[in-house]
């Protein structure tokens, strides 16, 4: 029997007046991405704002559905319109923040297993790792780069690609 340990890196910031200057600027442009959310059930908004190479900012949030699986993370949206649209303006960073109608949110929030491993996809066809803002907007941010911080098993087979 052999044992591994797995150990994930993160910086956590008290505020997001502590981040540099970019960074801050991109938490605060997710808030603006709350105001689209389309989230009548579950009263849980989720912006993110997503800065590419060039400077350009995407906005998305979570579009929720009666039928609940026919619904789609901000994140996810994000991505998707990302790789139809910019696929060749490669993603540097990706702020997420949420907003509950029902509580206040006291900690970062964490992207489903779903987007992770969508994240892990468009790191790899960009070839290049994603900084990751989770804000919370009463609480710290926790950053990190390379989404092997999220998640540290995700699924890959470069024999489907052949």
């Amino acid at each position: 029997m052999t044992n591994h340990e797995i150990k994930i890196n993160f910086e956590e910031y008290a505020s997001v007046d502590e981040l540099n200057k970019i960074d801050k600027e991109l938490c605060l442009e997710a808030v603006k991405a709350l105001k689209n959310s389309y989230s009548p059930y579950s009263k849980f908004r989720v912006g993110v704002a997503m800065r590419l190479q060039s400077g350009k900012i995407i906005y998305a949030s979570n579009q929720e559905n009666v039928a609940y699986p026919s619904g789609l993370c901000a994140e996810r949206v994000a991505l998707f319109y990302w790789g139809a649209n910019h696929p060749d303006d490669p993603i540097e960073s990706m702020a997420v923040t949420a907003h509950s109608d029902e509580f206040q949110i006291q900690k970062p929030v964490t992207s489903c297993g779903a987007c992770l491993q969508v994240l892990a996809e468009y790191e790899k066809k960009q070839d290049r790792a994603i900084k990751m803002l989770l804000y919370c907007r009463q609480g710290p941010v926790w950053v990190a780069t390379g989404i092997e911080s999220f998640l540290p098993f995700l699924f890959f087979e470069d024999r489907l690609n052949n």
